[in-house]
């Protein structure tokens, strides 16, 4: 039975977000949150591999403790288990720190033969975090990924969009795909999912999954910072003219570029 693991992250459910003004990170605590859009074509594609070959699926998520009701909703759709890294260590972790942790996070779950995550997280939009956690754990991995063309217990072949077009591309598993929108159509939840989760439990895992005095977790583990984040303001000046003064205008802006050259 394969084994796959699909990460998962918790964004906002608007673009207008409010940001601390010390840590420069998103503030999540009061906002409504959904699952990241993306990474419910990850899911889907995953409970797509179990119906067609059979698979066991653990959905894994990295945030607040209120992400547990998210994990919820995805196990309704036929994942298996899921399990929340959440800490007050981890808070404000960039890309890399937080694929380091999903990585940490990922080792204690145990042995696994495909990861399936979203292309990117709508929060963020910075794509990394997928690749950073295949490289934290030493696999070979594949963005972008449109088409999943076969796999089986030692290979798996995708179809992965490019500026140009399409490339097939053979990996070994086990291994890390990102997805994109054009992958598959995400279903819904059934009743008896929903009954169902309603009684599962979310495992939940520490800073106990890193060694004693870890530097590579959280705010103070991320290499990146954000010195300011601001929202930017634009002003349009608009003028009402007669005809006449119209022309008078451009008359006026095509002598200025005559003399300018």
């Amino acid at each position: 039975m394969i084994k796959i693991i699909v990460c998962t992250k918790q964004v906002p459910a608007t673009n207008e977000v409010k940001m601390d003004p010390v840590t420069n990170t998103i503030i999540r605590e009061g906002v409504e949150a959904i699952c990241n859009p993306f990474d419910t074509y990850a899911v889907e594609e995953a409970l797509r591999i179990k119906e067609r070959l059979g698979a066991q699926i653990t959905a894994v998520s990295m945030g607040i403790p209120s992400v547990a009701a998210m994990l919820k909703e995805v196990v309704a759709l036929g994942v298996d288990e899921a399990v929340l890294l959440t800490d007050r260590s981890f808070a404000g972790a960039d890309t890399l720190a937080t694929a380091y942790t999903l990585a940490k996070g990922i080792g204690k779950i145990g042995e696994f033969d495909l990861i399936i995550c979203g292309k990117q997280a709508t929060d963020g939009d910075t794509a990394q975090v997928g690749p950073s956690l295949a490289e934290t754990l030493g696999i070979p991995h594949l963005t972008d990924v449109g088409e999943i063309k076969d796999l089986n217990g030692k290979k798996i072949i995708c179809r992965r969009m490019t500026d140009d077009g399409y490339d097939e591309i053979e990996m070994d598993l086990p291994c890390l795909i990102t997805v994109t929108k054009e992958i598959n159509t995400p279903r819904l939840p059934s009743i008896l999912g929903i009954k169902n989760a309603s009684n599962q439990k979310i495992g939940k895992l520490g800073s106990d999954i890193c060694e004693e005095n870890d530097t590579h977790i959280g705010l103070s583990g991320s290499p990146t910072q954000v010195v300011k984040t601001f929202i930017p303001t634009s002003a349009v000046e608009c003028q009402f003219l007669s005809l006449n003064a119209l022309a008078d205008k451009l008359r006026e802006l095509s002598n200025m570029e005559e003399e300018g050259n």
